[in-house]
């Protein structure tokens, strides 16, 4: 085992995940590598940050409770954790996931490359209802937060990681600065994405020899709960990826922000479709409801896409933020309501 430390942020932001987020720091303490100590970092909800504070106010400094320092939403709350770690690596995982116990020992045996800056995981849904629904594509789950079919296996290298399941280097933060609080999902209900890819497009031009890793033994179970198991949760979700995909291309520009998907809506969609019809044709449940599905994400992803370039052009859409990263840290027993 490394010397190296590692922190793990988690970020929550509402009380009805209450017992997921108990679950996920239960997954990080009972790691095989041990973490130096876990960041529970709340988004504006001061109930929650203080019944936080005291279900781990005997936990010392191996579990700490943090409010969002800046504005509402996941990419401030990622930074305030990073700028209150301690450790050389600075670990994600979300509020509604568990790690598997080599979880962290993986991450770890990355890092002996001291060109990586980087090293993310594989993330396998949950879903609530026990099983995938029949016409939900392989393809699409990265709507509900997981790795998707057409991602290479094995550990490889890659443009980006995906922010639930990623580690980094606290080193990154200080070349490339934060995750940019104009991208990702904030204040408002649309489940907007792609902070990560555009952090990480940033971390590779402040750094050129940087090397990005995925990992896939490094397994996280993401919960998924019945509402996004729903065709409405696809369909919106894949538009606002479009929406996201567009704010990416401004921040970081077309060619390295739509690098990986120029082959992955070319190749891997286009293969879906097939198997989709191909299994219609065989009999096999749900294979036009899958093809049918690909096509309609590919749509809805292209409207958003469009919709957010528009806004761009005429001036509107996010301000980015890239630091400074900073941080209140409020110890383990909140004494007043997160700002």
């Amino acid at each position: 085992m490394s010397e190296r430390r590692f922190s793990v942020v988690i970020c929550a932001y509402t009380e009805d995940r209450w017992e997921d987020v108990l679950a996920a720091v239960v997954s990080v303490l009972r790691q095989s590598r041990p973490a130096l100590e876990t960041l529970l970092v709340v988004d504006h909800n001061a109930a929650l940050l203080e019944r936080l504070g005291r279900e781990y106010e005997d936990a010392g400094e191996k579990v700490r409770v943090l409010a969002n320092a800046g504005p509402r939403g996941l990419s401030a709350g990622r930074n305030t954790g990073v700028a209150a770690a301690r450790g050389d690596i600075v670990a994600f995982l979300d509020d509604d996931a568990v790690a598997e116990p080599d979880w962290l020992r993986w991450f770890d045996e990355g890092f002996d490359d001291p060109r990586v800056m980087a090293v993310g995981g594989r993330t396998v849904p949950a879903w609530a209802s026990g099983r995938r629904p029949v016409w939900f594509p392989e393809e699409f789950d990265w709507v509900v937060g997981c790795t998707y079919r057409g991602l290479p296996s094995g550990r490889v290298r890659v443009r980006n990681i995906h922010g639930g399941n990623a580690s980094f280097r606290r080193t990154a933060f200080d070349a490339a600065g934060g995750f940019a609080t104009g991208i990702g999902r904030g204040g408002d209900e649309r489940p907007l994405g792609g902070e990560e890819t555009e952090l990480c497009i940033r971390l590779g031009r402040a750094l050129p020899e940087a090397v990005l890793l995925m990992d896939d033994r490094a397994v996280i179970h993401h919960k998924v709960p019945p509402a996004r198991e729903r065709f409405g949760y696809f369909r919106s979700r894949t538009y606002a990826e479009g929406l996201s995909k567009a704010l990416v291309a401004r921040s970081v520009g077309a060619g390295k922000g739509l690098e990986t998907e120029r082959r992955y809506t070319t190749r891997v969609l286009p293969a879906g479709v097939a198997r989709g019809l191909r299994d219609l044709v065989r009999g096999r449940p749900g294979g036009a409801g899958r093809a049918g599905a690909i096509v309609t994400g590919v749509s809805a992803a292209a409207l958003g896409y469009a919709r957010g370039t528009w806004r761009t052009r005429r001036g509107g859409g996010a301000t980015f933020a890239y630091g400074p990263i900073g941080a209140r840290p409020l110890g383990n027993r909140p004494t007043g309501g997160a700002s």
